[in-house]
């Protein structure tokens, strides 16, 4: 009992959870900014400025806006701090000593989206109308991005006949994995709120989004919680779609090589384009995302 306790704290606060993570979210965001930046022509931050981004938000005073709930403002972004790490924490990662059990795949994925229902309820808690155009987007675009997401999962769960990650990652890399990475890769975009789809947090129209009535500390837990978010969606795509490898180090090089694969797919993308209006991400999302969505679960029936 001890031992098993002492292992979830370590999963928890070490490996894979918090202290891995945010190291390596503050890495992808880097490598994000930093590449985008190199495409504009410009020169980008240096490599530990989203460390020394958190830290000064730390350093400076909170100030609660009148009218609003002490207890909703800092519970909102701490929530979306844990439930993030919690789902990194389960997923088994070479040496994280990580059980699998029956339905953790249908946890992972739950506690994935808890973050987005943090921001948009941030957005109406902050009584700013702003706040609140902010969290409507997020809405909309979590009904759109969801689509592709969770299909894509459901895919290969119905392949494997369970919601159990082990059995999962023990399928043989087939076309249903090639579907699933597509519909999977469509959702990242909106999931990090970047262009084309950096609707919800869109600074010429909005100001900052939901946020925009957080400071300080609190701010500085929802930007933790957007670089958990940005490793636990990249870990478990490379968990889900590279081919299991005996070797545990290099089974996590390639982890994070997929992980990295995507920041720089989806920084690309972002470089290139310009904001969408909320009714075409939308639309977008139910047109193609359905289509890959429905391809990917049809696929894994009839196989």
């Amino acid at each position: 009992m001890v031992n098993w306790i002492l292992q979830g704290l370590l999963s928890f606060f070490i490996w894979p959870g918090l202290l891995f993570a945010v190291l390596l979210g503050w890495l992808l965001l880097w490598v994000s900014r930093k590449l985008i930046a190199r495409m504009q022509r410009r020169f980008g931050p240096p490599f530990y400025q989203p460390a020394f981004d958190f830290i000064k938000l730390l350093g400076k005073r909170s100030l609660v806006p009148a009218g609003i709930s002490p207890t909703l403002y800092f519970g909102l972004p701490l929530v979306a701090v844990i439930s993030t790490t919690l789902a990194l924490s389960i997923l088994p990662l070479p040496g994280s000593g990580s059980r699998s059990f029956n339905g953790d795949l249908i946890l992972v994925l739950y506690l994935i989206e808890v973050p987005a229902f943090c921001d948009i309820l941030a957005g109406f808690v902050s009584r700013s109308i702003y706040g609140q155009v902010g969290s409507v987007r997020e809405a909309v675009l979590v009904l759109g991005y969801s689509l592709p997401f969770l299909s894509s999962v459901i895919a290969l769960s119905i392949q494997a006949g369970s919601f159990r990650l082990e059995d999962v990652l023990a399928l043989p890399f087939g076309p249903v994995h090639l579907l699933a990475i597509l519909s999977f890769v469509l959702a990242v975009p909106a999931r990090l709120k970047s262009n084309p789809f950096s609707i919800p947090n869109a600074e010429q129209e909005i100001v900052a989004g939901a946020h925009i009535e957080y400071n300080g500390p609190a701010l500085a837990l929802f930007e933790l919680a957007h670089a958990l978010e940005l490793t636990a969606v990249s870990l478990l795509f490379g968990l889900l779609f590279v081919p299991a490898l005996s070797n545990p180090v290099a089974a996590l090089l390639a982890y994070l090589g997929a992980a990295l694969f995507l920041v720089i797919l989806s920084s690309m993308l972002a470089a290139a384009t310009a904001r969408l209006q909320i009714h075409r991400a939308f639309r977008f999302y139910w047109t193609w995302g359905a289509l890959a969505s429905v391809c990917c679960i049809l696929l894994a029936v009839i196989l």
